[in-house]
């Protein structure tokens, strides 16, 4: 899938997008002001937007040296005020205990004030900044995690960027932050992006770093796909009412959901990261072509017409699509597999997976048993292994009876290998043949996860 996405002609590139976006519609100044985080963000509050607390800011090295320390909160964000893809953010969780000299990041390591000393000293001189001029470094609270988030994200806050053309809202992911990123909430750093129907606020599809294809929350079996976001209306007024404050044509704004206050404006950005297509699994530009030159008078017509243009099928295909089936999120459905062998389960209808899975035991019960200790045989030892091509494949699972393929899981720790068999779906009386991968889902509520590959000939009401 990622292959073929990354050959489509709707990704929207970065030259492309500077060439027909950024650089026509976003003047100068107004991508200056855009980069200029501390300025944003007082006209940002100064029109009702929400934006976190500034704690203090230091310009020069004579106001580093005179800084009083005590001043700072246990938890803080300290960042550059033109920085750039979450370069030279430095985020605290509290002091370490019994110092009042030291606190602590998200990977436990220890941060004195001469660290702060030291980082500050280098925003100061532009290491961070988009030419690498001097610049100032600023002190911002730390927001809370909501509870929702806290099974997914490792230790920061995840954010929601929106990308508003046209005053029209369109597309979004959810970031979470990882180990890897260091509790940053920033692709290029290591984190998780979910894709988001604009319609509902829920994710779909997930991706780690920049193309690490996912299903999963690292080291966990929580489905990153089906998350509904709080707040989501919301969240699209604060983003495209901030298009409108900004003066910028194009822009992607970062938006973050405080335990205590909701969603809060974290900045705007000029020229913001094209990895969204790839956790959304669609192209940019084909959005971008559908809104361009319409008049958007207000900012609730706006949002309208991104739920309705780009909210999944139900919205933006419904007239094609209105003599199939609408199918809820549980259905009850058949299995037929070899040898003519039913069962009848509770499946998850879940648009966000590309495939179909079904648990290893119910594989079993269908009769390829057989095909599934033939291949454990084969995995025997090699639990995780690189990234094999096509034909190192099929050297290494051929001849194991009934198997139809085999289907490619990557993960921090590598890549590992499920089965794939043919099997029969009867869904809402209607027959369709598919090839299902086999995985062992002991534990977890639902034994079958139908994917959207199964789910051309329905319609799917997440609210069912």
């Amino acid at each position: 899938m990622f292959s073929l996405l990354r050959n489509s002609r709707e990704i929207l590139g970065m030259n492309a997008r500077n060439l027909d976006y950024v650089r026509p519609l976003n003047r100068r100044r107004d991508r200056e002001f855009a980069d200029n985080k501390l300025l944003a963000k007082r006209l940002l509050r100064k029109n009702g937007l929400p934006v976190p607390g500034l704690i203090a800011r230091i310009r020069t090295h004579a106001e580093l040296e005179a800084f009083d320390w005590e001043t700072l909160p246990g938890s803080f964000a300290l960042k550059p005020n033109r920085g750039f893809g979450g370069e030279g953010i430095l985020i605290v969780y509290g002091r370490k205990r019994g110092r009042t000299d030291a606190w602590v990041k998200a990977s436990g390591a220890i941060v004195t004030i001469d660290d702060l000393k030291s980082h500050i000293r280098n925003i100061l001189d532009g290491s961070f900044s988009l030419t690498n001029t001097p610049d100032i470094a600023f002190f911002e609270e730390r927001l809370k995690l909501l509870k929702l988030f806290k099974p997914y994200a490792y230790r920061g806050i995840p954010d929601i960027r929106v990308i508003v053309f046209n005053r029209v809202p369109v597309m979004a992911m959810l970031r979470l932050p990882t180990r890897e990123s260091d509790g940053k909430a920033n692709l290029q750093q290591g984190a998780i992006g979910t894709g988001i129907d604009l319609a509902t606020g829920t994710t779909t599809s997930a991706v780690m770093g920049k193309s690490h294809i996912i299903e999963y929350a690292p080291k966990t079996r929580l489905a990153l796909s089906g998350i509904r976001i709080p707040y989501w209306s919301e969240i699209l007024h604060i983003a495209v009412e901030s298009q409108s404050v900004s003066g910028l044509g194009f822009l992607g704004a970062d938006i973050a959901i405080d335990r205590d206050r909701g969603p809060v404006l974290l900045e705007l950005n000029a020229r913001p990261g094209l990895s969204i297509q790839i956790a959304n699994l669609a192209g940019l530009k084909s959005r971008l072509n559908r809104v361009k030159g319409l008049k958007v008078r207000t900012t609730e017509r706006g949002i309208l017409l991104g739920k309705n243009l780009f909210g999944g099928e139900i919205e933006e295909e419904i007239e094609e699509l209105s003599g199939k089936r609408v199918i809820g999120s549980v259905e009850k459905v058949k299995l037929v597999g070899k040898d003519g062998k039913e069962i009848v389960v509770n499946a998850k209808i879940d648009t966000g997976a590309d495939s179909t899975s079904i648990d290893t035991e119910l594989a079993r019960e269908l009769g390829f048993g057989d095909a599934i200790r033939a291949f454990e045989d084969r995995m025997a030892g090699r639990d995780v292994l690189r990234d094999l091509s096509r034909q190192e494949r099929e050297a290494l699972f051929s001849g194991i009876p009934d198997l139809t393929d085999t289907i490619p899981v990557k993960s921090s720790h590598g890549t590992s290998y499920r089965p794939m068999f043919r099997v029969d779906l009867f869904v809402d009386q209607v027959i369709i043949p598919a090839k299902v991968s086999a995985i062992d889902r002991t534990g977890l509520e639902y034994p079958v996860i139908i994917g959207r590959k199964s789910l051309r000939k329905f319609l799917v009401d997440v609210s069912k």
